[in-house]
């Protein structure tokens, strides 16, 4: 029989359930019907990869297994919701290192100050304490006419009463005085403004 290299072999267009496959195995040369070699056949599981651009559509399945996404933290300008906002850890909801300041009141307990923060610390200009209210005018351009001010007493010798009695656009006054206390000492007021609506 003449020796015919494979390159030299007639193209097959089609192949018939009798025709005949040659093969190797165990390192003998062996023939194998189509029938055979297509009966019952192993399929091996794809292995697949990171998908690197484009979309996956249009897939089906029966029994898959989703895994639940890991979530970073969450960075931007603004969140909304319509929904309750909520914290069920220890940390709470509230302002973060940058969106509070401090200033300190000079000249008298009724001169202004300046602090455009949604949180701070204002240090009381040092004079006696006295049950006469006095009021003096906190100049901050994050309020609106709508918020709500919260007030309460950081430090002190003397106990104070602290009231929000005016708030506008950009401003809101502040009126204090002791529960019968005279002590000549700063204070310290904390404040945070709480965004809220009319409507």
């Amino acid at each position: 029989m003449t020796t015919v290299a494979i390159s030299g072999l007639p193209v097959a267009t089609v192949i018939n359930a009798a025709d005949i496959v040659p093969f190797v195995q165990a390192g003998t040369t062996k023939s194998i019907s189509k029938t055979l070699l297509f009966t019952s056949p192993t399929m091996v599981a794809p292995v697949l990869g990171t998908v690197a651009s484009g979309n996956i559509s249009a897939c089906t399945s029966t029994s898959m297994v989703m895994v639940t996404p890991i979530v970073g933290a969450a960075t931007g300008t603004s969140l909304a919701a319509t929904g309750a906002v909520t914290s069920s850890g220890t940390a709470g909801i509230g302002y973060a290192t940058g969106a509070g300041g401090a200033v300190t009141q000079i000249t008298s307990r009724t001169t202004g100050v300046t602090l455009n923060k949604t949180s701070g610390a204002i240090t009381m200009f040092s004079a006696a304490g006295t049950t006469t209210a006095a009021t003096f005018t906190v100049t901050n351009s994050t309020v609106a006419a709508t918020d709500v001010i919260i007030l309460n007493q950081k430090s002190g010798t003397d106990l104070y009463d602290l009231m929000v009695t005016a708030v506008a656009a950009g401003s809101f006054n502040l009126t204090f005085r002791t529960t019968g206390g005279t002590t000549t000492e700063t204070p310290v007021f904390n404040f945070a403004v709480i965004k809220a609506v009319a409507a």
